[in-house]
């Protein structure tokens, strides 16, 4: 596939504060902008605080290197009683002459709709 599937959802520059010890960029922190990403997109469905279940599945498929623009993009998957699966995927573009896109890693995160006091609640419900 050559086009990202789904919603722009984040975009992020990697740093060089970003990059493990080989000097490319941490999969901790790639993890972490994809569970912001779809923290968003849960948040805009459900309308209310999420929390992150699970994590399926996550693949990555190349580096990321120090300078590059990480594009976050969403696709809600299914939607239950409380909760959703969507697919994150991750591209990068060059900076700043370099505007090809490659697709770095993809996963399936499962977040949980809740209430003010952390317990789970429907994804649609009505507002009172």
């Amino acid at each position: 596939m050559t086009e990202p599937r789904g919603e722009l959802s984040l975009r992020n520059l990697a740093m060089p504060a970003d990059t493990n010890p080989n000097g490319d960029i941490f999969g901790g922190w790639l993890l972490s902008q994809m569970d912001i990403a779809g923290g968003l997109a849960a948040k805009g469905r459900s309308h209310s605080r999420i929390a992150t279940v699970a994590i399926e599945s996550m693949s990555f498929h190349q580096a990321v290197r120090v300078g590059e623009i990480v594009c976050c993009y969403t696709d809600i998957l299914k939607v239950g009683r409380t909760s959703m699966r969507i697919r994150i995927e991750v591209w990068t573009m060059g900076m700043p002459y370099n505007q090809t896109r490659a697709k770095v890693t993809e996963g399936i995160f499962t977040y949980v709709a809740i209430d003010e006091n952390g317990k789970a609640q429907p994804v649609d419900r009505e507002e009172a």
